[in-house]
């Protein structure tokens, strides 16, 4: 993301663009974005700007059904004369080295196994982007750790979390969301339950 950030100009703009890119038909208000990429207000109406003015993104105003006020809203311009290498280079890649994301989530208990797919190895298809496996699992920490990197990455994530007990229960009833991730493409960056291949 650094390295995209001093391309680009700075690491707002490549989330902006990633989180329009990633999200090709939503429409968000300035607010939402704010929320998704946590960004300041400064640094949102900026970006905004300069992405509007190269016609990256669109802006449409509407009126609220509920109240006088008109709201705003912003779009990616599927019509932009570089969108398909732009999409090639900031969503065909995640820039979250395997260690990192390992480090990310080392202080959310005591881990046990942490499977990345979906997102993280570009299948789409994917059940789940991220499944995380431990003891004495922290749910705040994890939530917060997974917002943060929602809003680098560009995308909500799926993900899913277990105690240990719970997930060896789920694997020795060939639980579906557990199946569908261990069946499946997958990468796993930490395993101390010695899970077959």
């Amino acid at each position: 993301m650094e390295i995209l950030g001093k391309i680009f100009g700075s690491t707002g703009r490549v989330k902006l663009m990633r989180m329009f890119l990633f999200n090709p038909d939503q429409s968000y208000t300035r607010a939402d974005i704010r929320k998704r990429i946590h960004a300041g207000d400064r640094t949102l109406n900026r970006e905004l700007s300069l992405l509007l003015r190269a016609g990256l993104v669109k802006r449409k105003v509407s009126a609220s059904p509920r109240s006088v006020h008109k709201i705003v809203l912003w779009s990616l311009n599927n019509r932009f004369s570089y969108l398909t290498q732009l999409q090639n280079l900031l969503v065909g890649t995640i820039f979250l080295d395997n260690m990192e994301v390992v480090r990310r989530f080392s202080k959310a208990g005591h881990l046990k196994l942490l499977i990345v797919a979906g997102v993280f190895i570009r299948d789409p298809d994917s059940r789940a982007d991220i499944l995380i496996v431990g003891d004495r699992l922290r749910k705040n920490l994890i939530e917060s750790v997974i917002r943060r990197m929602e809003g680098e990455i560009g995308k909500e994530l799926r993900y899913a979390f277990l105690e240990t007990p719970d997930f060896q229960y789920r694997l020795s009833i060939s639980d579906k969301l557990i199946r569908d991730i261990l069946e499946y493409p997958h990468q796993k960056l930490l395993d101390r339950l010695g899970l077959r291949p």
